[in-house]
């Protein structure tokens, strides 16, 4: 691991924000856009050496707020070869059993790129395939899937757009399940770290990607951020002439994990590492509501019965609001357990509105 620059001992990409918070604070009171400079908009600094490294697209966000904690030319539409199979998976998982079994399409044998040779006719799971397509980066498993799934890649592809826009990505478009190079099949570094936050969140989607080795079938992952970051638990890797080489790595330390997503990276692995690093030194995941704190409502007391966290830089803390307020009731809407609901604010941007209940 390459030794990072530090000042005050904060890592480079995020130290400048130390002396940066009061000023954002004010403008940030004054304009709910002003929020953005504390989201990882400005945070790669000036121009430097490190800089040289990274990637045309990157996007570091923590996976259950799903707060940004840096980005760089996010939201600039790119190829994203087979990262593209991330979306594919929650796709598939969303719409099939994995139990179910199938005969594999001529269509879906001999697929151009990465592969695990499937032949026309031969029979597999559904759970075999989502193996072969994120460990092996199998092009042929990713259409057999979308076959077995929706009848034609079209129909499935309409799918994926779909999930795409309930992962919150409204900036990317997809018209193939493995990526392959099609014009109009585009995402952005943000749309792919929302998706595979999305992702993570489904169970076995995560066992998935998180397997180094598949013994049914003697597949391994070729994930080698397993072997090369501490807390590395998935997710995929991609790489076309077009797209240039990608990556997206989800981590876990200290309770935290993070999703990083770089495009078009020469250094994909380097520079995740570094950008992975830099968030879990300046970061810490920080329990701004105690599920059983109590909190009045006028003459009530309610809690919410659900511990809330957020990811926060230390200076952040002091700039922390809880408002609480009575229920409106609307028509016949009634629940005689909520008594009102509380609101938590980091300056002036609302990150977790929950109902409150009576003891």
């Amino acid at each position: 691991m390459k030794e990072h620059h530090k000042t005050s001992g904060k890592p480079f990409h995020f130290r400048f924000l130390t002396g940066f918070l009061t000023a954002a604070y004010c403008v940030c009171l004054a304009s709910p856009a002003g929020y953005a400079l504390l989201d990882g908009k400005f945070r790669a600094g000036a121009e430097t050496p490190e800089r040289a490294a990274a990637g045309a697209a990157e996007c570091v966000m923590e996976a259950e707020s799903r707060r940004i904690l840096y980005e760089r030319q996010g939201d600039v539409p790119l190829p994203m070869a087979s990262t593209t199979k991330i979306l594919t998976a929650v796709t598939v998982l969303e719409n099939a059993s994995l139990e179910e079994e199938f005969s594999v399409p001529e269509q879906a044998a001999g697929v151009e790129g990465s592969s695990v040779y499937l032949e026309k006719g031969a029979v597999y799971s559904v759970k075999d395939l989502l193996y072969g397509l994120m460990l092996r980066s199998g092009n042929d498993c990713a259409e057999a899937l979308a076959l077995h799934v929706s009848g034609s890649i079209g129909e499935f592809a309409r799918k994926m757009n779909e999930t795409a826009e309930k992962a919150g990505a409204l900036h990317s478009f997809f018209k193939n399940p493995h990526g392959l190079p099609c014009e109009g099949h585009y995402t952005t570094a943000r749309d792919l770290t929302l998706i595979t936050c999305y992702a993570m969140h489904n169970i076995v989607f995560r066992e998935i990607v998180g397997t180094r080795y598949y013994s049914p079938r003697g597949w391994e992952n070729k994930n080698k951020m397993f072997r090369r970051y501490e807390g590395a638990t998935g997710v995929k890797t991609g790489y076309t002439k077009e797209a240039g080489r990608c990556l997206v790595t989800s981590a876990e330390r200290g309770g935290m994990t993070l999703v990083c997503t770089v495009l078009n990276c020469p250094a994909m692995y380097e520079r995740t590492e570094r950008l992975l690093d830099d968030a879990f030194g300046a970061y810490e995941r920080v329990c701004v509501l105690d599920g059983e704190t109590l909190l009045a409502v006028g003459n009530e007391i309610g809690r919410t019965g659900e511990s809330l966290f957020y990811p926060m830089y230390p200076e952040e803390r002091e700039h922390l609001r809880i408002e609480t307020a009575p229920r409106q009731v609307f028509g016949r809407e009634k629940n005689d357990e909520i008594i009102g609901e509380v609101k938590i604010y980091l300056l002036n941007r609302l990150i977790f509105s929950r109902n409150l209940y009576k003891l």
